[in-house]
């Protein structure tokens, strides 16, 4: 569990020295536009999807998370630095294709390995305190990048470059310090536990229900990179975006931790009901910002959001889902977050070129609103399944 924190924390410094700066360097040395933004972001993150479920229901039938989670994280690794030579969007376009499939094969492997190693009276916590350190991890990227950005002795290209270096450490330290412990299997009399699992058996109409009310906040959860473009254009200069970018993963992994042991303690729901609650009323001042401060304060109030929701949703899934199911589960979840970005980053785009960002951001915060009125209709998960019932693999 700790490794695994170390490994995501690596990993989000190489990522977050580029992905701040990504949006600016594809409108401004690439002259992509704002719908060229969404539709790549939108596609990287539906491809990573995608394959978080084929990787999770594999990793269930082979009884083993960790080769998986050493292909995603060195696939990514590679790839992601390479935006230092893209001459096109269409370029980037395929790098970051390439980054989200690392993350689509290591993902649901991944959350599930974590799900199996804690007790589950502490897995709100567990899931928090892994989001804090990926978290942690986007602080130090952008202040890397802001550092080497004021030294005035690198351009933008370098630092993606540079990149590589934390990302090359985050594979090492995985592949040493991770070790997988045999997962027990259920016995069940006269069916053998070599079966493979299916992808929709076993998995239960509270998930199914839940599954919907995620896939629906999604649809209205475009990219990031629209809030930095809206920082830009409020006035927030590009040499300080990487700040910006910093003081928002301080919040999001100073409250990840609490966030996630308040969710063992009051239950699931509630924090996911406050934390899209939160976002709709985020999104909606963000249409309506007219100062760059505006730009800090609902960047730093939107931290909170990811605190009380990231690992709150992640610990939600496994109490739903049996441990024999999970790796699916998890690989379900992250598709229907997958498939409503790519439509929701495209939306975006598409109204914000159309109608401006005021309409845009109100279209997303809209998608909130519905989406916690279906959460509404989540029946409580049952008490904690016993794993006394579960024996070692032969």
């Amino acid at each position: 569990m700790l490794v695994l924190a170390a490994v995501s924390f690596l990993t989000d410094v190489s990522s977050e020295i580029i992905y701040p700066l990504l949006p600016i360097f594809l409108t401004t040395v690439l002259g992509a536009g704002a719908a060229a933004v969404g539709a790549i972001e939108g596609a990287a993150e539906t491809t990573s999807a995608l394959l978080k479920l084929a990787s999770g229901w594999w990793s269930d039938r082979v009884s083993r998370r960790k080769p998986l989670v050493v292909a995603g994280y060195a696939l990514a690794s590679a790839a992601r630095p390479l935006v230092a030579i893209a001459q096109s969007s269409v370029q980037v376009l395929a790098i970051r294709i390439t980054d989200r499939i690392g993350k689509g094969i290591r993902g649901a492997p991944r959350d599930a390995l974590i799900a199996d190693s804690v007790d589950p009276s502490i897995r709100g916590r567990a899931f928090g305190f892994h989001r804090a350190a990926d978290h942690a991890g986007a602080v130090i990227g952008p202040l890397i990048a802001f550092a080497l950005l004021q030294s005035q002795t690198v351009d933008l290209r370098t630092v993606f470059l540079l990149a590589a270096i934390p990302g090359l450490l985050s594979v090492l330290v995985l592949v040493l310090g991770v070790r997988e412990a045999p997962r027990p299997v259920r016995a069940t009399p006269g069916v053998a536990t070599t079966s493979p699992p299916v992808l929709t058996i076993g998995l239960g109409g509270r998930f199914w229900v839940f599954l919907a009310a995620v896939f629906l906040f999604t649809l209205g959860n475009s990219t990031d990179a629209f809030l930095i473009l809206r920082a830009n254009q409020l006035g927030v200069p590009v040499a300080l975006v990487p700040i910006l970018w910093a003081g928002l993963h301080i919040v999001k992994s100073a409250s990840s931790m609490p966030g996630g042991a308040l969710s063992d303690r009051v239950g699931r729901k509630p924090l996911i009901l406050a934390g899209w609650t939160l976002y709709a009323l985020v999104y909606f001042a963000f249409g309506q910002a007219t100062e760059s401060w505006h730009a800090w304060a609902l960047f730093l109030t939107y931290g909170l959001f990811f605190g009380l929701t990231e690992g709150t949703e992640r610990a939600m899934v496994a109490d739903l889902v049996g441990r024999e199911r999970r790796g699916t589960a998890y690989g379900w979840f992250n598709l229907a977050i997958g498939i409503g970005a790519l439509p929701a980053s495209l939306l975006f785009g598409l109204v914000w070129d159309r109608f401006g960002p005021a309409r845009a951001f109100q279209v997303g915060s809209g998608f909130a609103f519905v989406a916690a009125m279906v959460l509404l209709g989540v029946g409580s998960p049952a008490e904690q399944r016993s794993e006394s019932v579960l024996r070692p693999a032969e």
